[in-house]
């Protein structure tokens, strides 16, 4: 439709916003007595709000700098959309948590719906029955307890990274994304990879990398805003996630059906097989809405497959790039391992209580480098 309009209808269009936008934000700022008021923070231009003053590529800085100006709590504003700030643990608890009834929905991002993310991933979709039973079946595989049963398939493919990394340490960074991919695959799955060049494997890996661009806080503000945009061509300015969400939607449903269709086979012909997804086909094969919770199932399991290898071969590379920087603090660690584990075996997760300053070079990786900075 947008197409074919010629570009002075476009500006005209444009302008026609511009206005419309600028009438809007002076009503606000000529509001009674009686409104409710936002908690402190940066004043605002009319259309773009402080979109400008934000640093794109790490927000985080920017929000921590305004919260020494404007205390815990701010309010900002990126274009349309109004944001509240949290720059306290205590305070995030106090509401998220233990308010989590008022606080846990999501906004609706038309860039998850654009993309296909919002029926199957849990931490983007809006709060509800569907998302409460995504919660659950997160729970009854990923819970502390019954992460035990796993440590003997994590050992084995640590053992085969530390082949690879010997092999060919040019290409740790790819070795340690296999490896991340590798376990959590066959967690959720039953499925076990190839050591190089697994098709779901480099399936994932490219799902993340298009998500990751695409689920930027501008597109999802600007398309939320003024959702009309998304009948624009895709090279109008601003609308690279419409060139890079072509084609997107199959690679999802791909991800999503060809390891769970995996597993349902595997289980045609070995009943004994055990993974999270074959646990949970068990459990819900005679609920009376078996077709809703395996369509909630396939999201909870593809969610699990894509986020686990992203975050665990994130803080890893992270943890390597430490040692790099800080040769000091790699020597104190491995003399702490040397002193715990003699020359005919390596660590294991037994010895974990027995390396305090290797524990605290973990917990330093998170903090230094969180995969997920703004939690």
């Amino acid at each position: 439709m947008f197409e074919s309009l010629s570009t002075p209808c476009l500006v005209l269009a444009l302008l026609v916003v511009v206005l419309l936008e600028s009438t809007r934000h002076l009503a606000r700022r000529r509001g009674g007595k009686n409104s409710l008021s936002f908690p402190p923070g940066p004043s605002s231009l009319p259309i773009v709000g402080n979109a400008l003053e934000i640093n794109s590529t790490a927000p985080w800085i920017t929000y921590e700098k305004w919260g020494k100006t404007y205390g815990e709590i701010i309010h900002y504003r990126l274009f349309q959309q109004h944001v509240i700030v949290i720059n306290s643990e205590q305070i995030a608890r106090d509401l998220l948590e233990k308010r989590s009834y008022n606080y846990s929905d999501r906004p609706a991002l038309l860039t998850t719906e654009l993309l296909g993310w919002s029926l199957h991933s849990a931490g983007l979709m809006r709060y509800g029955n569907t998302w409460r039973q995504h919660r659950r079946f997160y729970h009854q595989s990923l819970r502390s307890s019954a992460a035990l049963s796993y440590r003997p398939l994590q050992m084995r493919k640590i053992h085969e990274l530390l082949v690879d990394m010997l092999e060919a340490p040019e290409d740790f960074v790819r070795h340690t994304e296999t490896m991340a991919a590798s376990i959590i695959i066959s967690i959720t799955y039953g499925y076990e990879a190839e050591r190089r060049d697994d098709p779901l494997v480099s399936l994932v890996e490219n799902v993340n990398d298009i998500t990751m661009k695409a689920f930027t806080p501008e597109a999802s503000a600007i398309l939320t805003s003024w959702p009309f945009l998304l009948y624009l061509p895709s090279w109008f300015p601003g609308l690279n996630i419409k060139r890079v969400a072509r084609g997107f939607p199959e690679m999802l449903n791909e991800m999503i059906e060809k390891p769970f269709q995996y597993t349902k086979s595997q289980m045609a012909s070995n009943p004994a097989i055990s993974c999270m997804v074959s646990d949970l086909l068990n459990e819900i094969k005679d609920a009376p809405n078996y077709d809703e919770l395996e369509q909630i199932m396939k999201g909870t399991a593809a969610t699990s497959f894509s986020a686990a290898a992203e975050t665990t071969a994130t803080t890893l590379i992270d943890f390597i790039l430490a040692m790099v920087l800080y040769p000091k603090v790699q020597e104190r660690a491995q003399a702490e391992i040397d002193s715990v584990v003699d020359k005919h075996r390596l660590p294991n997760f037994e010895d974990r209580s027995s390396l305090p300053y290797v524990e605290a070079v973990l917990r330093e990786t998170h903090r230094w480098r969180p995969v997920v900075p703004l939690g």
